[in-house]
């Protein structure tokens, strides 16, 4: 039997991986390069649309847990995550396109996998795994919302990217903060005016048409607009993704006033992300806003920020914590109501195990609550009123039976735990 899964995406080639390692011919689908959305612009599988961070990579974090939970069960996304990364303190961020290169090779390299390119416009017949992501085509979309009984909808942002050799480097400083990792970061600070002349040019700046969206929108929290955070107070960004705290600016040997962050994109170190700072901007308005930053002023964008809807489903009272539906469809990926890029791998991860499983006429064994994956899936599966897309984070996994009241010390206990936990899955299933 072949199983079909939808959509190429993390997700996606995660679930397809786990098929087929375990065995199972796999059909994967994915409507690219033929058709593509407005924020994808590469051929590849596992294309990384907005940021080039997986977050934390030490186990004491949410995501670097998460990562070492997926490690465990032989993850194609966290193998590739590690293959291809560059310099971030102490995040996991890859290089971009070499990222979705060691992905797509190793799918299409596999004996058991099929890829066909070509858009899918109605649902499968079960079982199969459906992860399309939160960009899938208006067809597909609403086939899922009539099978489903409906979708909600919320928009996300990527930020800019700038050529590093337009940098000015008078006006900017490698660090990282709180000398955490080796300078990986390249900062350009602000004093007291520069940073209220950008703050006032965020309010007044122009912002750009998005389909499907009227008004204020309704945004992911962690991916917010960074002119839709200026408008929640003059401050706001200087608490947030401006925040100088941990830096000190080599030329005034002072804590900057406020700093804008960027990240190495790609592994030539040859282009940089402005972290945190995703919009929805007209293209020649970042140009003159982010070129009001003093090291910026000169900078040439690789890529502009955008903004696009995001589609998730009523997971709860839908789906169960194998992200299977009561008719043996399964899904993936952020359309569940995981957040972010790890969060959508193992998803795929979870869903491709499970299926595999039932094919060879045996259960899934569960995934508990003290580890990341089995809080994830738990959350998604639970019955809640407000439910609301959620990303890896210590408080949906169970708290220890005893109180440890150092943070540090108790995210060390409780990633003890989970990896136990883990281990004693990963014999179970072989």
């Amino acid at each position: 039997m072949r199983i079909t899964v939808v959509g190429a995406g993390l997700a996606g080639s995660e679930a397809a991986w786990q098929l087929a390692q375990r065995g199972v011919d796999v059909l994967l689908i994915e409507m690219k390069p033929g058709k593509r959305t407005p924020a994808h612009s590469g051929g590849g599988f596992a294309e990384l649309v907005c940021s080039n961070s997986l977050k934390g990579a030490r186990t004491t974090s949410a995501p670097g847990l998460l990562k070492e939970e997926m490690r465990r069960f032989g993850s194609l996304i966290v193998r590739a995550a590690d293959a291809t990364r560059v310099p971030a303190g102490g995040s996991l961020s890859v290089d971009r396109e070499g990222f979705s290169h060691y992905v797509t090779a190793a799918l299409r390299n596999h004996p058991r996998i099929t890829v066909q390119e070509r858009e899918l416009t109605n649902l499968p017949a079960p079982p199969a795994i459906i992860a399309t992501g939160p960009l899938t085509s208006d067809a597909l979309a609403a086939a899922i919302a009539e099978r489903t009984g409906g979708a909600l909808h919320f928009f996300d942002a990527a930020a800019p990217i700038v050529e590093r050799d337009s940098i000015d480097m008078e006006h900017a400083f490698f660090a990282s903060r709180y000398g955490k990792g080796d300078d990986d970061y390249i900062n350009c600070p602000m004093d007291e005016g520069e940073y209220k002349a950008f703050f006032a040019a965020l309010l007044s700046a122009e912002t750009a048409p998005v389909h499907g969206l009227e008004g204020d929108p309704k945004v992911f929290e962690s991916c917010m607009p960074i002119e839709v955070m200026a408008r929640r107070g003059e401050d706001t960004m200087r608490f947030g993704p401006l925040k100088p705290v941990g830096l000190r600016d080599p030329r005034t040997e002072r804590r900057p006033y406020a700093v804008l962050q960027l990240r190495q994109d790609d592994a030539a170190a040859s282009l940089f992300n402005l972290v945190g700072c995703q919009t929805r901007l007209k293209f020649p308005e970042q140009r003159r806003v982010f070129g009001m930053i003093p090291a910026l002023k000169n900078a040439v964008f690789a890529r502009y920020g955008v903004m696009h809807r995001n589609t998730f489903l009523r997971s709860p009272g839908l789906l169960d914590a194998r992200f299977r539906t009561a008719e043996g469809l399964y899904f993936a990926g952020q359309m569940t109501g995981v957040e972010g890029y790890t969060e959508s791998a193992a998803s795929g991860l979870i869903a491709g195990i499970a299926l595999s499983r039932e094919l060879a006429g045996m259960d899934m064994p569960e995934l508990p609550g003290t580890t990341m994956l089995g809080a994830l899936s738990r959350y998604i599966s639970t019955p809640n009123r407000d439910f609301q897309p959620m990303n890896a984070n210590f408080g949906i996994v169970d708290m220890l039976d005893t109180r440890i009241r150092n943070k540090q010390e108790r995210y060390a206990a409780m990633a003890e735990r989970s990896l136990a936990a883990v281990g004693a899955v990963v014999a179970a299933i072989g």
